[in-house]
């Protein structure tokens, strides 16, 4: 059975800084592209980051240079540093993959982060 577990989210002031954890189990973690996903109330789920079995990285405009994906096979977890935060990064955060070869995905509970003073 698959599980994806998010944790690390929180209140912070703008310009702060969160590091977001997924836990995976149930899967050949190094095998599998990991991404993050949020959502603000009212509006659609967005991709953040993306990060390939082999490392290479992805980053929409909005978070670009602000968001960094890792990824750490021998403890099967995804990371998100978030930093120079701004209130419209509001949102719950996703963690989420895709088995390889066919279109099941799966999806983490979420995190809940704020960005306000």
């Amino acid at each position: 059975q698959v599980q994806l577990v998010e944790s690390g989210g929180g209140l912070v002031q703008p310009g702060g800084s969160l590091r977001l954890s997924c836990a995976a189990s149930g899967i050949a973690f190094s095998i599998y592209a990991m991404y993050w996903y949020r959502q603000a109330p009212g509006k659609e789920r967005e991709l953040v980051a993306s990060i390939s079995r082999s490392g290479t990285t992805n980053y929409p405009d909005s978070v670009k240079g602000r968001f960094t994906i890792s990824r750490y096979n021998a403890e099967n977890t995804v990371y998100l540093q978030m930093n120079s935060l701004k209130p419209e990064d509001t949102a719950v955060y996703y963690c989420n993959t895709i088995a390889p070869g066919t279109t099941s995905r799966y999806w983490g509970q979420g995190t809940q982060v704020t960005v306000s003073s």
